[in-house]
């Protein structure tokens, strides 16, 4: 694609690409616990969620958490705690289901049955960035009317799919400047 930046921050330019600040907005949106899982308190509450029904426990499996329901039970109670590797497969799995479950509610809000969201484009930093190799990038704003790739690689946890589903569906209709919006400071939007 025209304007790929190959050597982002080259000359001191800072920002991140804007399908990660997307993911990060929809993580935010999802709405995940926030007590750490290594807390007891956020323990049990993920064990809850990824065990609360037979469609929970399915999912949690299907996302790596291959444990026993007797070492669920004996988790659940307290009388045995998860290994470190034990608890970033229950992180995983409860960020994975929990992407899945609200995918489809993050969708309906997002596309506003056709009217979309407002994108606020903050752009890359260029404070450390010489004079004359600065170039002139503005806060702009986007309404995006087509959400469903974009969430649909969110909740697979896909960021090459993102990435492509970003540039696609929303940046490319920035017009010809889309290409300086490929790295920005902050993607904001509301749902």
């Amino acid at each position: 694609m025209p304007e790929r930046n190959l050597e982002f921050g080259k000359h001191g330019a800072r920002g991140i690409k804007g399908h990660e600040a997307v993911a990060r907005q929809l993580d935010a949106l999802a709405g995940y616990i926030v007590t750490p899982v290594t807390a007891r308190r956020g323990l049990l509450a993920r064990l809850h969620y990824l065990t609360r029904t037979d469609h929970a426990r399915q999912a949690a499996r299907d996302a790596g958490l291959t444990v026993t329901d007797r070492t669920l039970k004996a988790w659940l109670d307290g009388r045995r705690t998860p290994s470190k590797r034990n608890l970033d497969r229950i992180e995983t799995a409860y960020r994975t289901v929990r992407r899945h479950n609200v995918s489809r509610h993050l969708l309906l809000r997002l596309n506003r049955e056709g009217r979309g969201t407002r994108v606020e484009f903050h752009p890359l930093n260029q404070s450390q960035v010489d004079r004359p190799q600065q170039r002139v990038v503005e806060y702009r704003t986007l309404n995006v009317r087509h959400w469903d790739r974009i969430v649909e690689a969110w909740a697979n946890d896909d960021p090459n799919a993102l990435d492509v589903a970003w540039i696609d569906d929303a940046v490319v209709d920035l017009g010809s400047q889309w290409g300086q919006y490929e790295y920005v400071t902050n993607i904001g939007f509301a749902a």
